[in-house]
């Protein structure tokens, strides 16, 4: 027999009755019924009941054991009374009598945190003991989850015939939207290397070496300020590039992945077969985001009209200066004071002064508007308002005024709110969306430099000839994925003529010296026959975020940072010693 194990916990079943075998695992809880122990024992595959009582050798070890002990019974497999089967696990119709035992690990002192059970830890408490927290069965079902997810990505990615390729992890520093890493090289004092925000570059670079179709499972590296949807270190990517292609070609490759990878883990949820293409400028205004959640049906639309030159002041006032307006957000079945005035003391804790509301009754013989704003505008105007957004009795409409770029965010954050707190939100759906059309270019309101405000590698629509114009005006072919309110995907059409991206790279500031300097070797590639190229990237945390219906990206991450970018299992990030620094030619300069 095996030295440890001829089964695993999850492999005994009634047609093993009267076996000799021998289970290793975890000691998951210990019973003790007036002298006979039960001890659930677990491994990684599942959990099988075993008995021991005083006619066994054994008893006198067994009586001593704890919870997550390693331990080794050889026992006999016993069929269970059928009043006590267990129909919930898969070895529920028998149990194992302990004729002998090993004990392979005890645990010293008192666990940190339990494995049996649902209680709960605090995030600190689970992150110092991570390989305690993952012994539990949520946490060993999210990574096997994440294990599944990845495996199924490459073979889908195969079987459209792209071919997985490594790109370095110790590269060039380049400014490519976040903070870099920096790695001091010892070879070159004074020097550092960067670990890859992204294989930007060197996926655009396959593509110049005449690589028809990349992809690899890639981590990248950002040193960001984390956020629950976000690591603060490090995270993984589909990454994916192809020559000769346009955006449709793009979209065209990856859904078809994500769609199987969504049908064939989401737990039975309904998936999305059609994927809009919706407008960054569309999506701010309907959405009050670039990353939409579509399964809530509610669309933002612009009312100023109806507030110029009207009793409500603060709105009228507001219309006068240049550059603002006001959007509604329409509440279907959302028509009651209570309701209004708790989305009102919402915009409050978002830091807004209040949120105006019009709310629809019956009156009778008829319909009523009521709340401030319909004493203020008065019956023609609202009616315009209600007839404007379809709405009727028991509806309400949520206002907000402004610069749209000052209260779109809050907008947006309010329309999820109403949508989850009335219902109107598809909960079993998981619906994308295309987010397209994005400006390359931002204007700073204090400083008025223009600067880029997605990915500067994007090819701007119109090439050359749309940077001779306005640049707030131009559009770059970059692209967004949207799912359920988390940006899946993003990616663009590339950049690939030197002259084009010079130009580019000019309008935000940059001379050609400086863009030789920060991205040579791609500059230099691009003279010999680079070819027009595009792709994508999919964030694997997230998309497993979202399968494992997690809101914490941490939940899914087997080892993740906590929200101070700090590893308390493995005491990161440490002091180096004197002589590492030494040898590097560094020295730490004390912060204040």
């Amino acid at each position: 027999m095996h030295a440890y194990r001829s089964q695993t916990c999850a492999d005994l079943n009634a047609s093993h009755v009267g076996d000799k075998i021998r289970l290793s695992g975890w000691v998951h809880r210990v019973r003790d019924h007036g002298g006979v122990l039960f001890i659930d024992l677990r491994d990684h595959y599942g959990i099988t009941q075993l008995i021991c009582d005083p006619d066994s050798a054994a008893f006198a070890d067994v009586e001593k054991v704890r919870a997550e002990w390693c331990i080794r019974i050889d026992g006999e497999v016993k069929a269970r009374d059928a009043s006590l089967i267990n129909t919930k696990i898969p070895t529920g119709e028998i149990e194992v009598f302990i004729r002998e035992i090993e004990v392979l690990g005890r645990v010293n002192g008192d666990l940190p945190l339990q494995v049996f059970g649902e209680q709960e830890y605090p995030e600190e408490t689970r992150l110092r003991y991570r390989y305690l927290d993952l012994r539990r069965e949520k946490m060993q079902r999210n990574m096997v989850l994440r294990s599944d997810v990845v495996t199924s990505i490459r073979k889908r990615m195969w079987d459209q015939s792209f071919k997985e390729f490594q790109t370095p992890i110790i590269t060039a520093s380049s400014p490519e939207g976040a903070r870099d890493f920096l790695v001091p090289s010892r070879l070159h004092p004074g020097k550092f290397y960067a670990l890859p925000q992204a294989p930007q570059q060197f996926k655009q670079l396959l593509m110049v070496s005449g690589f028809d179709k990349y992809f690899q499972i890639a981590p990248c590296f950002r040193d960001e300020d984390p956020r629950a949807d976000r690591s603060p270190t490090d995270f993984y990517q589909l990454d994916l590039e192809m020559s000769f292609v346009e955006q449709q070609d793009v979209f065209d490759t990856i859904q078809p992945v994500l769609t199987g990878i969504f049908e064939e883990f989401g737990g039975g949820k309904a998936v999305d077969q059609d994927w809009p293409q919706i407008s960054y400028k569309d999506a701010a205004l309907w959405y009050g985001s670039d990353k939409p959640d579509l399964r809530n049906p509610i669309k933002m639309q612009v009312v100023s009209e109806h507030f110029a030159g009207s009793g409500f002041a603060i709105f009228a006032k507001l219309l006068e200066q240049e550059g603002t307006q006001i959007r509604a957000i329409p509440a279907p079945k959302g028509g009651s004071r209570k309701f209004c005035d708790r989305m009102n003391a919402f915009a409050q804790k978002e830091g807004l002064p209040g949120m105006g509301y019009i709310f629809w009754r019956d009156q009778g013989e008829g319909m009523e508007a009521a709340g401030p704003l319909a004493k203020n505008i008065g019956p023609e105007r609202t009616e315009a308002i209600r007839q404007q957004l379809g709405l009727g009795v028991g509806d309400a409409a949520f206002f907000l005024g402004g610069k749209p770029k000052a209260f779109e965010a809050v907008a947006g954050r309010a329309r999820n709110v109403i949508g989850e707190e009335l219902g109107l939100t598809d909960m079993d759906r998981f619906a994308f969306a295309w987010i397209v059309d994005f400006p390359i270019y931002e204007k700073d309101e204090e400083t008025g430099k223009i600067d880029f405000e997605h990915n500067p590698f994007s090819m701007p629509q119109g090439g050359m000839d749309a940077l001779n114009g306005d640049p707030l005006d131009v559009l770059g072919y970059q692209y967004d994925l949207a799912c359920n309110g988390y940006e899946l995907v993003s990616g663009a059409i590339r950049n690939h003529r030197p002259e084009i991206m010079f130009k580019a790279f000019e309008i935000a500031g940059y001379g050609e010296d400086e863009v030789r300097k920060r991205f040579g070797g791609m500059v230099n590639a691009f003279q010999y026959g680079a070819p027009p190229h595009g792709g994508c990237a999919a964030g694997i945390d997230r998309i497993v975020m979202l399968l494992a219906e997690e809101s914490n990206i941490r939940e899914v991450i087997l080892f993740p940072m906590n929200q101070r970018a700090e590893d308390l299992m493995m005491n990161a990030p440490n002091d180096p010693m004197p002589d590492q620094l030494m040898e590097l030619g560094l020295r730490v300069i004390p912060q204040d």
